[in-house]
């Protein structure tokens, strides 16, 4: 199985449709299966298509244009979280070519008026591979240092959700927690929570980092972060886990990095 994660940083790329044709050439070329988007967004006055997606939203955008190359079979789905940018309004997406038993949303964070920036939600499927039923959730979360809004609270509740499902699940994601800080929200997702870090099981990987230097909400940074995850419920069998989009394993389309990994199911 292929897995994707990407922060899309969307409508606030330069050479936008660019990147987002780049985007779908290389899904066309690796075949993920499932894919985990954030900061997918639409304007808030652009026109209504399907249920509650509008005309410019990010993921329908490059879903047309992977029908486009010739690989219409990728299912999009999206939920508003908040707005961004005054203009926007933020959500989260997964799409996927696998059939989809069940589709999730549900807010983690401590307010939930979605037009305040920092309310935070997930998306989730759980689809049949094979015999099995698999979870996928596409998560956006907090700092841990926002009193306001503590990445402690939202990673709990995101747990209690996801736990309550029967089904193996893996979480996909910008978490804003660094790997590499001791005793702050990657310690709690895997110590305390037990999730199982596919970077870590990987037979073949890279350095992991997903963002260098300053970005959006990380606006004093001047290390390498490891930040965009893929955890798993269970240990599973990983082939190898690489940073991509990071102008080396193909041209950067976003602040972020994206991070792709071949497990073993």
């Amino acid at each position: 199985m292929n897995l994707l994660t990407l922060n899309c940083h969307s409508w606030q790329e330069e050479n936008q449709m660019e990147k987002i044709q780049h985007l779908a050439q290389t899904i066309k070329e690796k075949a993920y299966d499932v894919i985990a988007l954030q900061e997918v967004s639409q304007s808030i006055d652009a026109p209504l298509v399907r249920d509650y997606i509008k005309d410019n939203n990010f993921g329908l955008v490059l879903q047309q244009e992977l029908a486009n190359l010739g690989v219409p079979d990728y299912q999009l789905v999206w939920d508003f979280a908040h707005m961004g940018y005054d203009t926007y309004e933020e959500g989260l997406a997964i799409l996927t070519r696998l059939p989809i038993v069940a589709s999730h949303s549900f807010f983690v964070s401590k307010g939930e008026d979605t037009a305040y920036w920092k309310t935070r939600k997930i998306v989730g499927v759980t689809v049949e591979y094979g015999e099995r039923e698999l979870s996928f959730y596409t998560c956006h979360l907090g700092w841990w240092t926002d009193e306001e809004e503590p990445a402690r609270y939202q990673i709990d509740q995101l747990l209690d959700a996801v736990k309550a499902r029967t089904a193996p699940f893996f979480l996909m994601g910008d978490f804003n927690n660094s790997a590499h800080i001791k005793e702050e929200g990657y310690e709690l997702l895997t110590v305390d929570h037990g999730l199982y870090d596919t970077y870590l099981l990987a037979k073949e990987k890279d350095s992991g980092i997903t963002v260098r230097g300053k970005i959006a909400g990380w606006d004093e940074n001047k290390q390498d972060l490891r930040i965009d995850l893929i955890l798993a419920s269970e240990q599973v069998d990983v082939d190898s886990s690489q940073v991509i989009f990071n102008g080396e394993n193909k041209e950067v389309v976003s602040d972020h990095f994206g991070v792709e990994v071949r497990v073993r199911l």
